[in-house]
């Protein structure tokens, strides 16, 4: 009797009390391929963390923000990252997408110059040639940008330059000016040094939301659950990546090829600058202010045009946010 209460009680221990249940697949399609300000999503992966809340996460390298909102937005990925301008013209279209958390807090669109070629800030842009490619969201919104420095928006010429052409084109003088994100702006420091200018769009007063998590309305409907778990895993991986770069920086290098680590590392700097507003800080790392929301969809319905008007206050949500993980601006140099 004793030896079947001994195999008996082994049996126990080996046999879990809880079933254990299929994860769930899960896929977020990135805004463009993999770089430092995705590396949160890859350490969180590496770390077994959505998979102990039952996510099986695959991440789908991207094609840009019109591409993620429209493939988020008919159902196609549940989760993806996206520029918040574009997911509004999407939602626009029909694209049934909701914003959750913000990456970038403020707009990473920037301007670049040589003070060598005579411009020394915006009002210098008249008769000057800027480069960037076609469609580009800052030629689009470049009337925002005008209004806002005070000059004509017709006084300026745009020249077509691809996206890994802009710094040989300023530096061949093909162009006077480019357009860039804040997040390569050592690329540029780098190679230019003090003759480097540029203005940032936020230090002149334009400053929407950029790259943000977003989350198909229906999958949100009908998986609130999970979806609050993948966004607070995401907020929790962010928040490890700020105090410490290094091990996130490991665990998106493992997994993405041909990027040198020293250059995500300097753009890390520069993203955590971009992760920090006075809402980040005080209220949630990710947090979206409907205020501001409200003036970027102005922003957009001017100057991109909303195909079908809608409530803003429908494109985004802060529920699925834990208020007790912020933004650490300690960790931040400009």
């Amino acid at each position: 009797m004793k030896g079947l209460r001994i195999a008996g009680l082994a049996l126990a221990l080996a046999v879990p009390a809880v079933p254990c249940v299929a994860a769930e697949s899960v896929n977020l399609i990135l805004n463009w391929t993999p770089t430092a300000d995705h590396s949160p999503f890859y350490y969180a992966k590496s770390q077994g963390w959505y998979e102990k809340a039952g996510i099986d996460l695959t991440i789908e390298v991207g094609k840009g923000s019109g591409v993620s909102s429209l493939k988020v937005g008919s159902g196609g990925s549940p989760f993806g990252i996206a520029d918040l301008a574009t997911m509004l013209v999407a939602k626009s279209k029909g694209a049934d997408v909701v914003a959750l958390m913000s990456i970038y807090a403020n707009t990473g669109q920037t301007f670049y110059w040589l003070k060598s070629y005579g411009v020394n800030g915006p009002k210098d842009f008249p008769n000057h040639k800027i480069g960037n490619p076609p469609g580009d969201a800052s030629r689009v919104m470049w009337p925002a940008f005008a209004k806002a420095a005070g000059i004509a928006p017709d006084s300026v010429n745009f020249v077509n330059v691809g996206p890994t052409a802009k710094i040989a084109a300023l530096k061949s003088h093909t162009v006077d000016i480019i357009s860039d994100f804040y997040n390569e702006h050592d690329l540029k420091v780098i190679e230019f040094g003090a003759d480097l200018g540029y203005v940032n769009w936020k230090d002149i007063g334009l400053n929407p939301y950029g790259n943000s998590l977003i989350v198909n309305g229906a999958y949100l409907a009908k998986n609130p659950k999970l979806v609050e778990e993948f966004v607070k895993i995401s907020q929790k991986a962010y928040a490890a990546c700020v105090a410490d770069v290094a091990p996130c920086l490991k665990a998106l290098l493992d997994q993405a090829s041909g990027l040198d680590k020293e250059n995500q590392q300097r753009q890390w700097e520069r993203i955590k600058f971009l992760m920090t507003d006075e809402f980040t800080t005080t209220k949630a790392l990710g947090w979206i202010d409907a205020e501001r929301m409200k003036k970027d969809y102005e922003l957009v319905q001017t100057y991109l045009g909303m195909e079908k008007p809608f409530d803003v206050n429908s494109a985004f949500s802060v529920k699925m946010l834990d208020t007790s993980i912020k933004m650490d601006a300690s960790k931040v140099k400009k």
